[in-house]
């Protein structure tokens, strides 16, 4: 049962309420807030030129504080809605709870007060096209679906007009995780392996983040796990409520591949084959979503959506055909695991363009493997000599060869991938890697390898 809203706007009617990052999700909020009463100071770390115009346009009814001390001010707040990236253990925030600041976030306060269902999904990979089809599921069968968290649009704004007899599903990242202390009625962990260590301290931080996605389930909730993960596996014995788990190795479980299908409860839905994504990874995440909406969905719909769906964008997103050679814009792959995942899923070798921002991971696993996938590698970014070195000790130890390429500029590993293609060839953008050494997100930078790619 969802806590009343009308506790959440008597708590900051009044009150000077913190926004920490004024990107576009949290605009809504602040607008949201002073609709609420609340005293509202905005935090970024950027001069106001560099922001948005939007920011522009309520900055006579906020007060702000910018530029590299802006942190310095946290002070004198009831309450602190923090930005995702931001640690909970920041000097700054500890410092404002020691005066008394109640440190939460927009999908904290969400899960607390949102009357409809909740699905939650997280993961190391998988998480967003999962979340996608658990949506688009539920939207075919009729529902009206509320998508969000580290996806979609911010959902706070709207927790009043969404019904009890609406469905919600959240992807949610580790650290929007981090500080949970409310689960989702229905959780899926589609994976997990080594992934943004650059912020975690190591990767016990990182599971135990992941947990909260039902640490705080009751017993009549449901925790769907990949039984294939040995990390997610382990999950099970922890859970409050029901558990089930897919799996693409293991046919006694409740969702599983086999032979070539998708199987739910051992009725088949439908043959990967007959689908328009690729790949076995593909086949989890819709076991998983199969799982998460069996209890509200005929599995005709169920079917119906495996063989509509057409993928996501930056997610093995194929572009065009030139000259015979297929592109593939895969910019979402940032962790050595995903890529691979992706590159499994060709019929042939490919060529690939590897390389970005270093969120200190382990491309040995990448390396070793690669060669089964990998024609020819592009390499490119702030990683790209790490991710030499790695392929150099896997020829050591394997005797595998694969060709490397060492690119100047983005644009040049993209007129390389292309002088490297030839008819027949598949060629894509999997960096294994984050893209904030040369982009803002992996969204521009998968644009820019759409553009560049269209453009030949």
């Amino acid at each position: 049962m969802s806590k009343d809203f009308n506790e959440f706007k008597q708590e900051v009617k009044g009150k000077r309420v913190g926004v920490v990052g004024l990107g576009v999700s949290n605009i809504p909020l602040m607008e949201f807030l002073l609709s609420l009463g609340a005293e509202v100071v905005g935090y970024d770390k950027r001069n106001l030129d560099a922001l948005s115009g939007e920011v522009h346009d309520f900055k006579d009814r906020v007060r702000l504080h910018l530029g590299e001390d802006y942190l310095d001010h946290l002070t004198g707040l009831h309450m602190i809605f923090k930005t995702p990236g931001m640690r909970f253990d920041h000097p700054a925030l500890v410092k404002a709870m020691e005066e008394g600041a109640r440190i939460t976030s927009e999908m904290e306060e969400f899960l607390k007060y949102c009357r409809a269902k909740t699905i939650g999904i997280t993961g190391s990979d998988g998480k967003t096209t999962t979340t996608t089809v658990v949506g688009e599921i539920l939207r075919k069968a009729g529902y009206k679906v509320f998508v969000g968290g580290n996806i979609g649009t911010p959902l706070f704004t709207q927790v009043e007009s969404i019904r009890a007899q609406d469905m919600v599903v959240l992807e949610l990242s580790s650290f929007q995780l981090m500080t949970m202390t409310t689960s989702p009625e229905i959780a899926i962990v589609t994976n997990l392996s080594p992934n943004h260590l650059d912020v975690h301290k190591d990767m016990e931080e990182y599971i135990e983040a992941k947990k909260n996605i039902f640490r705080y389930q009751k017993a009549s909730d449901l925790l769907i796990l990949n039984e294939d993960n040995e990390i997610t596996k382990s999950f099970a014995p922890l859970a409050k409520g029901k558990v089930e788990f897919f799996s693409s190795k293991n046919e006694n479980e409740d969702a599983y591949f086999k032979d070539g299908s998708l199987y739910l409860r051992d009725e088949r839905i439908v043959d990967l084959s007959e689908m328009k994504v690729k790949g076995i990874h593909n086949a989890e995440n819709f076991l998983a979503a199969f799982l998460a909406v069996e209890d509200f969905v005929v599995k005709p719909i169920m079917r119906e959506t495996a063989l509509t769906f057409p993928g996501v964008k930056h997610r093995c997103q194929f572009i065009r055909e030139h000259k015979g050679v297929k592109y593939y814009n895969d910019s979402i792959a940032s962790s050595p695991t995903r890529t691979l995942a992706s590159l499994r899923s060709f019929d042939r070798k490919v060529n690939v363009i590897l390389g970005g921002y270093d969120k200190q991971l382990d491309f040995a696993p990448l390396a070793e493997e690669g060669y089964k996938y990998i024609r020819n590698a592009v390499l490119v970014g702030a990683t790209k000599y790490k991710i030499q070195e790695a392929f150099r000790k896997a020829e050591n130890k394997t005797g595998k060869y694969v060709p490397l390429h060492m690119a100047e500029s983005f644009e040049d590993a993209v007129k390389i991938l292309k002088s490297l293609s030839k008819e027949g060839d598949a060629a894509i953008l999997s960096p294994a890697c984050a893209s904030f050494d040369l982009f803002r997100n992996f969204e521009e930078r998968g644009d820019r390898f759409v553009k560049l790619v269209n453009e030949f």
